[in-house]
């Protein structure tokens, strides 16, 4: 058997577009590995999960789907996750949170493996695959057991973007959904992404720096794109939007989105509930190997998405 190993960090910024493909695929195939499971922690034995396909306009897309093991029959919430990265990850990073969501609310939990940032895979098309996903499952919800009463969103980084958009096109589309969960969440892609304090605070934390970050922003953001398109910080209007619970951990450059974000949501009436986690770094929820902050933030998404699925 061949044990998996981490690839070197590159030279973020002298990438060529081969080798980061390269770099992406060897980082995956570690993340999904037995390996990497001491840092990203071990499933919820109270839920089954594995890999399908959903078919979506123009394309097939793979979902991670997590089911409560043991459960009567009756229609459950539906959780639509999007697992962070940008330009890396994968839905099998995020199995710890997502199979304990699926196990203790209980729930069906769908993880999107959106098509990542690339040259030719701007980061619209990974809003796109969430927010399809999610109108997709409504719109067939009974074979997929979940009752379209009670959805959610929840997003991780960039997948927290994701799922912030995912909430404005609902909303716009007349889509109710109860919750959304964003966990130190990318919320601008704008120039200004890193002009704020935490960004130069935190620019070379252990999780994060600030070199992948400009890669990230080279490579999601198409010349001339609307900056509501790719930045929810920027939408012109965030009232009426589901209840929000913004996960902000301090040791973060990103920290700073998440703040800026929960602000304007509650400026705009929606309602918002921020929390930050002392020294922890980005992507912490899903690094509950070495992030002991990770299993309070899983605690209150748990007891969130209870309250939200239960008005």
């Amino acid at each position: 058997m061949i044990q998996e190993t981490r690839p070197p960090e590159p030279d973020w910024l002298a990438l060529t577009t081969g080798e980061l493909i390269a770099y992406r695929e060897a980082e995956n195939r570690f993340r999904a590995s037995a390996a990497a499971r001491a840092f990203t922690g071990e499933p919820d034995d109270g839920a089954v999960l594995g890999w399908r396909d959903l078919a979506l306009p123009g394309r097939d897309l793979p979902v991670r789907v997590y089911r409560p093991a043991e459960h009567g029959g009756a229609a459950l919430p539906l959780v639509v996750h999007v697992h962070g990265g940008g330009f890396v990850g994968t839905a099998v990073q995020s199995d710890w949170v997502n199979s304990h969501l699926a196990a203790r609310l209980p729930a069906v939990v769908v993880s999107v493996e959106h098509r990542l940032v690339a040259p030719d895979h701007p980061l619209p098309d990974a809003v796109d695959d969430g927010w399809d996903t999610l109108r997709h499952l409504l719109g067939d919800a009974a074979p997929w057991g979940v009752d379209p009463a009670r959805a959610a969103v929840f997003g991780e980084s960039c997948g927290g973007l994701i799922s912030a958009l995912a909430a404005i096109r609902a909303r716009d589309a007349g889509v109710s959904l109860r919750a959304q969960v964003l966990v130190n969440p990318v919320t601008e892609v704008t120039a200004a992404m890193l002009d704020h304090g935490s960004a130069a605070e935190h620019a070379h934390t252990s999780t994060l720096g600030v070199p992948v970050l400009r890669l990230f922003r080279q490579l999601a953001v198409p010349p001339g794109a609307d900056a509501r398109a790719v930045s929810p910080l920027h939408a012109d209007d965030l009232g009426g939007l589901a209840p929000a619970l913004v996960v902000v951990p301090t040791h973060d450059p990103l920290a700073d989105h998440g703040r800026r974000y929960a602000e304007r949501l509650g400026a705009a009436g929606t309602p918002v509930r921020l929390t930050e986690h002392a020294g922890a770094g980005h992507a912490f929820l899903s690094l509950p190997g070495v992030a002991p902050q990770a299993e309070a933030a899983r605690a209150e998404i748990l007891a969130f998405l209870r309250t939200s699925f239960a008005a």
